[in-house]
């Protein structure tokens, strides 16, 4: 079950920028002719929405409304005054942008508490020690905590020691960086296995490829069998040394103070506005989104602000164009990813007893706002063939890779693996994790041309799907329901 947890709550959001497989040709394709020439036929739409969001009247407006947001609303992690006054400001944005059917639906959300973090060592030299509590840990005693140091590269190295030789001690885990999908088990796992060894915290290293002197949080789970320890990240640079220090055999103490706690649970809400369609209106719905909450470092630009605005602004300028769909492009801006998806998983389960008739096909953004490629897809073959052909339109932004399946859509996940179909933004973010979780998630890694294009990519995609005269096939299962 644990890992199930940890599959939904970290991977799939990343997972685009792991090696995958490419999927057939399209040569594997059998669309009816009609099928294709009335998806050619939308060629001109999608033209005129990329010239007015990349050269026309929207130029910049993302990225200069984004700025204005971040700057306003800062960190928004979930259970925070922020996250719920941006919430608000965002309803009533929708409404003064010309959105419909605007609303907030409810979501139960972990409300954890971040208090004073500090650590210093103590031997074989006296320094400070930056730190950055993981998501849901639990505090040291009042007085912080000092004790010894075993410094490990994996999980097989501390397996291998005698508890004795971990017990009362802090664990440093030190492992290398082979992509996120691989390291990152580090950081959700690396209290547990310290704990099951007798130790009395964990310090994890950041989990980025790139570091300058930079801390990166992120969501750790604890096993309800093993004790609960504190445990935090460190700097790449702080973890290296101590390794370093380790192996030459010095012994090495820290002392350690966080006052982190859980608060329990409280509501936040997810924040939806449409463009209704002009034949279906609560039917055969296209999604699009990106989630809203942050982490409490950084402003949350990148992740996953980005993400949020090319999304319900996609749904904007189409409404400014009057260009309306035959079925509903739905914005929604999630809440609670950050903590485990907890916002998509309400509003799944609140739709869950209509979900086939209502929904067509979603679409995501959350492994940054870079420079578009194109777009990750997740479907049956019927359904990627359709899609396939629609990717063919998007020249004009410079946008057609494919690519499959769609990882970089944690939210609506809920729904991919279970047989709808989906896409995500397929870009060039191989510096995402330099930023990841980190103070530097801020409006300096956004370009404001990129923001332009993959707002123009979401818009036209989202436009033809929902105005294409047959529904995207979908092979609906209750898997893991």
């Amino acid at each position: 079950m644990i890992i199930k947890i940890l599959f939904l709550i970290i991977f799939p959001a990343y997972a685009n920028v792991i090696s995958k497989d490419r999927v057939e040709t399209q040569s594997d394709c059998a669309l009816t002719e009609s099928l294709k020439e009335e998806i050619q036929k939308y060629q001109p739409v999608v033209d005129r929405i990329a010239h007015e969001i990349l050269n026309g009247k929207f130029k910049g407006e993302t990225y200069n409304s984004l700025l204005d947001f971040t700057d306003k609303f800062g960190a928004r992690m979930v259970g925070s005054t922020n996250l719920e006054n941006a919430i608000d400001f965002m309803l009533e944005e929708f409404k003064k942008q010309g959105l419909e059917n605007v609303h907030g639906e409810k979501a139960e959300v972990t409300h954890w508490i971040r208090g004073v973090e500090r650590a210093s060592v103590l031997s074989p030299y006296e320094g400070n020690l930056p730190i950055l509590g993981l998501g849901t840990s639990v505090g040291t005693p009042k007085k912080g905590l000092k004790a010894g140091v075993v410094v490990v590269e994996s999980f097989d190295e501390l397996k291998a020691l005698p508890d004795s030789e971990v017990d009362g001690k802090i664990v440093v885990f030190v492992p290398k960086w082979e992509s996120y999908g691989k390291t990152v088990i580090y950081r959700a796992r690396g209290a547990v296995e310290a704990a099951k060894k007798g130790a009395v915290a964990s310090l994890i290293r950041s989990i980025t490829p790139f570091s300058i002197g930079s801390l990166h949080t992120g969501m750790q789970v604890y096993d309800d069998d093993v004790p609960k320890i504190p445990t935090a990240s460190i700097t790449v640079e702080d973890a290296s040394r101590l390794l370093r220090l380790y192996r030459k055999n010095e012994t090495i103490t820290i002392k350690i103070r966080m006052d982190d706690y859980d608060a329990g649970k409280t509501t936040s809400r997810n924040t939806i506005g449409e463009l209704v369609g002009s034949v279906y209106k609560n039917t055969s719905v296209v999604v699009v989104s990106g989630h809203l909450d942050s982490w409490d470092v950084g402003v949350g630009a990148m992740d996953d602000g980005g993400g949020s605005w090319i999304s319900w602004k996609a749904v904007q300028y189409l409404k400014a164009m009057d260009l309306r769909p035959k079925r509903t492009i739905r914005a929604i801006l999630w809440t609670g990813e950050e903590f485990g998806l907890l916002g998509a998983k309400a509003y799944e389960t609140a739709h869950k007893s209509h979900e086939q008739e209502e929904f067509n096909f979603f679409i995501e953004s959350d492994a940054g706002t870079f420079e578009p490629r194109g777009l990750d897809f997740t479907g049956n073959k019927e359904a990627e063939c359709i899609f396939k052909e629609v990717l063919k339109l998007m020249t004009p932004i410079n946008a057609t890779e494919f690519d499959s399946p769609a990882d970089g859509g944690p939210d609506v996940s809920w729904w991919m693996k279970r047989g709808f179909p989906g896409a995500s933004l397929l870009n060039k973010g191989e510096k995402y994790f330099w930023y990841h979780h980190s103070a530097g998630d801020s409006m300096l890694v956004e370009d404001t041309v990129d923001l332009d294009r993959g707002t123009a990519l979401f818009a036209a995609a989202a436009y033809v799907i929902a105005d294409l005269s047959v529904d995207i096939p979908k092979t609906v299962t209750n898997l893991g329901n």
